[in-house]
């Protein structure tokens, strides 16, 4: 059954960007974290397609991510890495544990110890063994093929904090035995080569956000939300619209309503701030956002029921528009969507 909304996803925007991140990751292998179900996009249509232009490492953050995608060809890395109750599909899966902890490093050993990957965190006090771990021995005899620390603050490319964890991760990395090292996200892409030591590790930027000045330009929209107008209706003026009725007509209007709202992921924040189009033509979202339905304002366009309106493609411009991170406002994306690949 055909959905009355959409998501139009641009898969050659999306190999683009991750082109555009491989570029800018020089020598280093640049993967692509698809946690999240692909960020909201559907995690099998993008590996499909960023394998297919020559992606080789990707990342999830559990073991049921893991195994949705799981191909004895594919290169898959758990960011959560393994908890006792994971041990049992973990045996089954070819995939590695990103080993955030001691006792998980001891799980693993006592398992059959199999190549894994360890997280070490050098400042950002969330997930990562220590750096003192390593130092006194903790991964001695264990096969590490990527040993990996994530930026706190990569999207401010002047904070201290970079350095400083850059500096700790190099300190480290011979005495951990790994194959590879890789610090950097999508944002610490951007703070040059320092940074992105055998491997990168881009994840918003692939989907058309840009978490930092240094990607601006150069990171492609990939989603464009489109929704069915389920009735055309004339407001005069003065007349209000919506919960609260918190939009007044300044002058005779004609207003679209929409298949589309919060239930679907479109915020409740875009309620008299968000942009939509009717062709190439801007019309502003009106009233309240509500569960499964929104306005907008088209006075004096030819749009009516049974045509789409698609809405704003620009993630930081509707980041800044909602005060929602365009982290958010992609992983937020609904399962009612039909989402289309162009």
């Amino acid at each position: 059954m055909d959905a009355p909304n959409r998501l139009r996803l641009d898969g050659a925007a999306l190999v683009e960007n991750w082109r555009a991140l491989a570029r800018m990751s020089g020598a280093a292998a640049c993967g692509a974290a698809v946690k999240a179900d692909g960020y909201g996009l559907g995690a099998a249509e993008v590996v499909a397609r960023l394998e297919q232009a020559g992606c080789r490492d990707f990342f999830v953050a559990t073991w049921a991510e893991a195994a949705a995608l799981a191909r004895k060809d594919l290169s898959i890395s758990v960011l959560h890495g393994l908890r006792a109750a994971d041990l049992p599909v973990a045996g089954q899966l070819p995939a590695r544990p990103v080993l955030n902890t001691v006792a998980q490093v001891q799980r693993w050993r006592e398992s059959g110890a199999g190549p894994c990957d360890i997280m070490v965190d050098t400042g950002m006090n969330r997930l990562g063994v220590s750096p003192d771990d390593i130092a006194t021995g903790l991964l001695d005899g264990l096969p590490v093929e990527t040993l990996m620390s994530h930026l706190a603050s990569a999207e401010e490319q002047d904070a201290p904090i970079n350095h400083h964890q850059r500096a700790a991760l190099d300190a480290i990395a011979v005495r951990s035995g790994a194959r590879r090292i890789s610090l950097a996200n999508s944002a610490g892409i951007a703070l040059g080569s320092d940074y992105a030591f055998d491997l990168t590790r881009p994840g918003v930027a692939l989907y058309g956000g840009v978490p930092s000045a240094g990607l601006a330009g150069v990171i492609r929209p990939v989603v464009t939300i489109e929704a069915e107008v389920l009735q055309r209706r004339a407001v005069p003026t003065g007349g209000r619209v919506g919960y609260n009725l918190t939009w007044t007509a300044e002058r005779d209007s004609i207003v679209a309503v929409v298949n589309l709202g919060y239930a679907d992921g479109y915020r409740r924040a875009f309620s008299g701030r968000g942009l939509a189009y009717v062709g190439e033509t801007a019309v502003p979202v009106i009233g309240r956002v509500s569960m499964d339905l929104t306005a907008m304002d088209v006075t004096g366009l030819d749009v009516g029921e049974g045509d789409w309106i698609a809405f704003d493609s620009d993630l930081p411009h509707a980041s800044a528009a909602s005060g929602v991170s365009q982290y958010e406002l992609l992983t937020g994306l609904g399962r009612r969507f039909d989402r289309i690949w162009v």
